[in-house]
């Protein structure tokens, strides 16, 4: 069993940065791929970031490619979604979650933090 928990939403001004962590615990971190989820009112769920396992690559939505940036400390057991420059439509609760590989992540996470919201005002 994993356990994930997120820290650092809040409010922003567009523009401006914000940094989510997610600790995780009970498995071998360094082993998974990591990444984040968002969900906006009214919207499914969708991926923002990934990271392979340790050595491999990071991936990203569209949307945020540029402003966002994913990082993990295998030693702290974390991940990180350091968001800079943000906008309005950043706005949304924000997930972090793994999985055994980047494919399986996804799709199908194997295990999800409990969401933190990020509000981002005009």
């Amino acid at each position: 069993q994993v356990q994930l928990v997120e820290s650092g939403g809040g409010l922003a001004q567009a523009g401006g940065s914000l940094r989510l962590s997610c600790a995780a615990s009970g498995r071998t971190f360094s082993g998974v791929a990591v990444g984040w989820f968002r969900q906006a009112p009214g919207k499914e769920r969708v991926f923002v970031a990934g990271m392979a396992r340790s050595g491999g690559g990071t991936y990203y939505a569209d949307s945020v490619k540029g402003r966002f940036t994913i990082s993990r400390d295998n030693a702290k057991t974390t991940m990180y979604l350091q968001m800079n420059n943000l906008v309005p439509e950043d706005t949304a609760i924000y997930y972090c979650a793994t999985a055994i590989a980047m494919g399986v992540l996804r799709s199908t996470p194997d295990y999800w933090g409990q969401g933190t919201q990020v509000t981002v005002s005009s």
